[in-house]
């Protein structure tokens, strides 16, 4: 198969991680092609620190580099991302879900085009078993996720609403509602939440509840799926990253997806 070119949109905790496999040939016919990064200096000093020598480039030039980018920058920026890859009719690695809720027009940027956004499992242990599901009936999908506080501090939904996270001493349900609603309260919480409903149901008719948990240490999501095929609950607890928001295994979902795209064999649906 053919190399394929690969840029990094944004240099965080998972992007970083994804830069590093990359120019480590963890990943096979993969290479890093170019970074896009808020702050260019800092971006080029930590690259050549690494010995990647990808070059650092504006999201508008993603395209002259790459056959696909990895989103790991903030969701605000999503549409600056994507837009121009997606114009290109390339693909893009969507790792801000709940963002991608609010920007409907770009899976039609997408499907106008001949570019595709692919949105990995991430965090969310089962998406493959909804996405088969939704081939039938889904009657109901419902998540609970559990954070420590931390994890959940200086959320939009906190702050309008006046809900405070610190000090506690037992579990506070600080959420109950749609995935959609859920997206816009909590957009740097709930990507694993606004994937589950892209899978199965749709955001509105996805129930979500988010706690604030000072007796966890992890990131915790429990999901229940009734449908015509199946009725299955998946848990799963998920180390945090330097970012509390962000699980370890977001960054490696994202090198399991990058792997699919020029494997021999390919697991999964």
């Amino acid at each position: 198969m053919s190399e394929i070119k690969v840029a990094v949109a944004g240099l965080g905790a998972i992007g970083k991680a994804v830069a590093m496999a990359l120019h480590g040939a963890k990943l096979p016919g993969l290479r890093p092609a170019a970074v896009a990064s808020r702050d260019h200096a800092k971006a080029s000093d930590w690259l050549q620190m690494q010995g990647i020598t990808a070059p650092v480039v504006a999201l508008a030039d993603l395209p002259k580099y790459a056959d696909i980018a990895v989103e790991c920058a903030p969701g605000a920026i999503l549409g600056e991302i994507c837009t121009p890859m997606l114009e290109a009719g390339k693909r893009v690695m969507v790792l801000s879900a709940a963002a991608l809720l609010s920007k409907p027009e770009l899976v039609d940027v997408a499907r106008s085009h001949g570019g595709q956004i692919i949105v990995p499992s991430g965090a969310l242990l089962g998406l493959d078993a909804v996405t088969a599901a939704a081939e039938g009936t889904i009657q109901s999908v419902t998540m609970v996720t559990r954070k420590p506080p931390n994890g959940l501090a200086g959320a939009p939904h906190l702050l309008r609403n006046s809900i405070s996270v610190e000090g506690l001493t037992a579990p506070k349900l600080v959420f109950k509602g749609n995935a959609r609603e859920a997206a816009i309260g909590f957009p740097a919480n709930v990507n694993v939440a606004a994937a589950l409903s892209l899978a199965g149901i749709g955001p509105d008719r996805t129930t979500i509840e988010i706690w604030a948990d000072p007796g966890v240490t992890r990131n915790c999501h429990s999901i229940e799926v009734v449908s015509d095929a199946a009725k299955f609950t998946v848990a799963i607890e998920n180390v945090p990253s330097e970012n509390p928001k962000t699980g370890r295994i977001t960054a490696q979902s994202v090198l399991a997806a990058l792997r699919k795209l020029n494997a021999p064999l390919r697991i999964g649906t």
